[in-house]
């Protein structure tokens, strides 16, 4: 009985077998060439452009500093805040707001002479302290710059131009990116004889970001001298990066 139960499994087994090979003709026969063409991918385009435009910058930003050394950290300290006080006062008579200035940094550290084979020996503290200064007018940024060095200002780190508001400028860029895009999306399907069904997705990269601060040499003035430092802005550039996918017509 047992062998007769094995033979009847195994020829069950040969009989699914054969019909599912039987079967597999018949669904490859039913799909219909439509169907196999729907099961590709559809032909896009992936195209990226550009928008930049000009714009003259409308406030600007300094960031110096005032460094004091002294024999203990106590006086390298005392004598910054005297200076950065001057410093302050001298702000407010050219115009600044307060909540234009802000402390960027604040620094104390030990200095040392190193002479070869004998241990560093200890020359004193050395204190500084970094402010950045936003400047709403420009007309004011050399005589602004001037008026801090007077002050005491031994450092400056650099200066950068801005917009308060740049959305204008973006929006402007985003057209001309459109237009950028669209118009190479007509080229590209002129040249390959193709229609465009349409745009499938469109993403967007860029946009406005300050520019970084460069380096900003200003020379002292005589407190009788009418002259400022010459400050020039310059313009800004402001560009937008899209990305589109466009679906070609079957």
């Amino acid at each position: 009985m047992k062998r007769a139960f094995k033979t009847l499994m195994l020829g069950g087994a040969l009989t699914a077998a054969v019909a599912l090979g039987a079967a597999a003709p018949t669904m490859a026969q039913t799909l219909q060439p439509g169907a196999i063409q729907m099961m590709q991918p559809a032909p896009s385009l992936n195209l990226s452009a550009y928008g930049e435009v000009k714009a003259a910058p409308d406030m600007a930003t300094i960031s110096f500093g005032v460094q004091t050394e002294a024999a203990t950290a106590q006086e390298a300290m005392r004598d910054n805040a005297t200076q950065m006080t001057q410093v302050m006062a001298a702000l407010r008579r050219a115009g600044i707001a307060e909540r234009d200035v802000q402390t960027s940094g604040l620094n104390l550290s030990a200095q040392y002479d190193y002479v070869q084979n004998e241990p560093p020996k200890l020359r004193g503290y050395q204190a500084v302290n970094r402010v950045t200064v936003t400047i709403n007018d420009l007309s004011k940024v050399g005589t602004t710059a001037d008026a801090v060095v007077a002050a005491g200002v031994n450092q400056i780190d650099g200066i950068s131009f801005g917009l308060k508001d740049p959305s204008a400028a973006e929006d402007r860029a985003r057209q001309l990116a459109v237009r950028a895009l669209q118009a190479k999306a007509q080229l590209y399907a002129q040249a390959l004889n193709v229609q465009l069904a349409g745009i499938r997705n469109l993403s967007e990269g860029g946009g406005y970001s300050p520019a970084p601060p460069q380096l900003f040499a200003v020379r002292a003035m005589a407190m009788e001298s009418r002259d400022s430092t010459p400050v020039a802005a310059g313009e800004l550039t402001v560009r937008i990066d899209i990305t589109g996918v466009y679906d070609i017509a079957r």
